[in-house]
C-alpha cells in the first residue's frame, strides 16, 4: 500500500490523517508519470468518499460511548445531512491536475520533490506520497 499524507506550509498538524491506497501498477510498484500518480490517488479517494456515503445511508444506532464522545466534542451525529453529493471522478482529477499546474500544491514521493506532471516517479509498496498545500503570499 502507498501511504498518502497531506500537509500545509506553516501548519504542524496534517490537513487529514494519513491514509493508504493500493500501489498503482500492482504490488510490485513501478515507474509512473506524476500525473498518473495524482490521478490514481484522486480516483481512490473519490471511491472511498462514495463508499462512506453509502455506509451513512444505512441506519445506525449509536453506542453510549459514541454519544458520550459526541457530547464531549459538541456534536452528536448518526450520519450526514446531505448523502446525495454527486462527485465526478474525471472532474476531480482535472481539478487536481490543474491545481498542481497552477502551483497550489507540490508532491513529494519518498523525500524527492516532483515538479513536472510528466516526470517519471518510481513507486514501491513502501513509498510515501505527500501532498503539500502551498500558501500564496499577498503583496504588491
Amino acid at each position: 500500500m502507498l501511504t498518502v499524507s497531506a500537509r500545509a506550509i506553516g501548519r504542524k498538524k496534517p490537513i487529514v490523517s494519513d491514509f493508504s491506497v493500493p500501489v498503482p501498477g500492482g504490488a510490485a510498484g513501478g515507474v509512473l508519470l506524476l500525473r498518473d500518480v495524482i490521478e490514481h490517488v484522486v480516483r481512490q479517494e473519490v471511491a472511498a468518499f462514495r463508499d462512506r456515503q453509502a455506509e451513512r445511508r444505512l441506519f445506525r444506532a449509536l453506542t453510549a460511548k459514541q454519544i458520550e464522545d459526541g457530547v464531549a466534542t459538541g456534536k452528536v451525529a448518526a450520519g450526514a445531512s446531505d448523502l446525495d453529493q454527486a462527485v465526478d471522478a474525471d472532474r476531480a482529477v482535472a481539478t487536481a491536475l490543474e491545481a498542481f499546474a497552477d502551483g497550489l500544491f507540490m508532491v513529494v514521493v519518498d523525500d524527492a520533490e516532483h515538479r513536472d506532471l510528466d516526470a517519471a516517479v518510481p513507486l514501491a509498496p513502501t513509498s510515501r506520497l505527500t501532498f503539500i498545500r502551498l500558501t500564496m503570499l499577498a503583496g504588491g
